[in-house]
């Protein structure tokens, strides 16, 4: 029986590449089996935002990531765009959690019409059709009526929709602690323990 650690993570062209680099960084922690997709789009935004440059190369990328991050390479593997014999194209053998963070509206809206052009693209169906946990964090402004559209078309299949935004009442200090915010109630959903952020309610009691 495979382990049910285990989960597909998904990098777009959108801005927010820190709310990626640090999810990825948080389920490796926690000792789950990440399968990467990365679009051409996200190396773009990742060394734009992070300073962060991926060879284009699954391989390279897994380690360049894994040295970034200091973590087990054994448990992060990057997959390519077109690698159809990865686990995540098949509902027989994929994860049954995908996150899609941070998720641009171009795949927002091909995950939507179920178009499966890509990997990433399919690993979105796969689960969708094996009724498994798929959560989107969109990072757009404003939304369109398309955006508002395709996110209901996908809330009414089971998928949760989370903006890209952050709170506010844990006194933020630092952009990390923005970051950490959203990453953490990504953790909540995953059902992944995290201790990232002061719950609300409790630590301000004390």
């Amino acid at each position: 029986m495979m382990s049910d650690k285990r989960i597909t993570l998904a990098w777009t062209g959108a801005s927010g590449a820190p709310y990626g680099l640090r999810l990825l960084e948080c389920l490796l922690a926690a000792d789950y089996e990440v399968y990467l997709l990365i679009s051409s789009a996200a190396r773009v935004v990742l060394a734009t935002e992070h300073g962060l440059k991926l060879p284009s190369g699954p391989e390279a990328a897994q380690q360049a990531l894994t040295a970034h991050l200091n973590c087990d390479a054994s448990k992060l593997v990057v997959c390519g765009k077109e690698d159809w014999f990865s686990p995540v194209a098949s509902g027989s053998a994929a994860p049954k959690k995908m996150v899609v963070c941070p998720c641009s509206a171009g795949t927002l809206a091909s995950v939507a019409h179920g178009m499966s052009d890509n990997l990433l693209e399919r690993a979105a169906d796969v689960v969708l059709k094996e009724r498994g946990q798929l959560l989107i964090v969109v990072r757009e402004t404003p939304f369109s009526t398309l955006h508002l559209e395709n996110m209901l078309k996908l809330s009414q299949m089971g998928v949760t929709i989370m903006p890209a935004a952050p709170g506010f009442y844990h006194q933020p200090q630092s952009i990390e602690d923005l970051v950490d915010f959203m990453v953490a109630r990504i953790l909540d959903h995953l059902g992944v323990e995290q201790g990232l952020v002061p719950r609300w309610g409790y630590d301000h009691r004390k």
